[in-house]
């Protein structure tokens, strides 16, 4: 059961992701979403958390674009890609992402319905680490029993 659960909400993740990062790049899906995107990302370049630690101020353009394509790649990773240590990869990359945004959006006193949805996916990208965590767990711990078992009997 946990295994599609975790099945699905990577790949429902990955499409997000990847149609989040097109809006980010192309005007191609919407224009007005893109032109909305463009403008917000001149603010959030402003607060980019490390242009004060460097004394390095980041282009908006390329924020933008930077982020867009990481989330575009890591989507398809995570939706398509079958292993199991290149989508969590993806995973954290993308978590990481939504912190900056969780961020972005507190320094610049964003209202929580701007900030809702980088908390949302913050939220299911952590869950789904979860998950496979625990999945891993239980594989370790039946590994475990089968080697037991056939130890014991050798034994006999």
């Amino acid at each position: 059961m946990a295994s599609i659960v975790l099945k699905s909400l990577s790949i429902l993740l990955g499409i997000f992701f990847v149609f989040v990062g097109t809006l980010k790049i192309t005007s191609y899906l919407s224009k007005d979403l893109h032109k909305d995107l463009r403008k917000e990302y001149v603010k959030y370049a402003k607060v980019f958390p490390f242009a004060e630690l460097l004394n390095f101020k980041i282009p908006s353009k390329w924020y933008r674009r930077v982020v867009g394509s990481l989330e575009i790649i890591c989507g398809f990773t995570m939706a398509i890609v079958p292993n199991r240590k290149i989508k969590n990869t993806s995973n954290v990359i993308l978590l990481c992402l939504m912190l900056m945004a969780v961020y972005s959006h507190h320094r610049l006193d964003d209202k929580l319905e701007r900030t809702a949805p980088a908390l949302v996916f913050l939220f299911m990208l952590t869950g789904r680490l979860v998950i496979d965590s625990q999945l891993s767990d239980q594989s370790k711990e039946i590994a475990i029993d089968n080697g037991m078992d056939e130890k014991i009997k050798k034994q006999e």
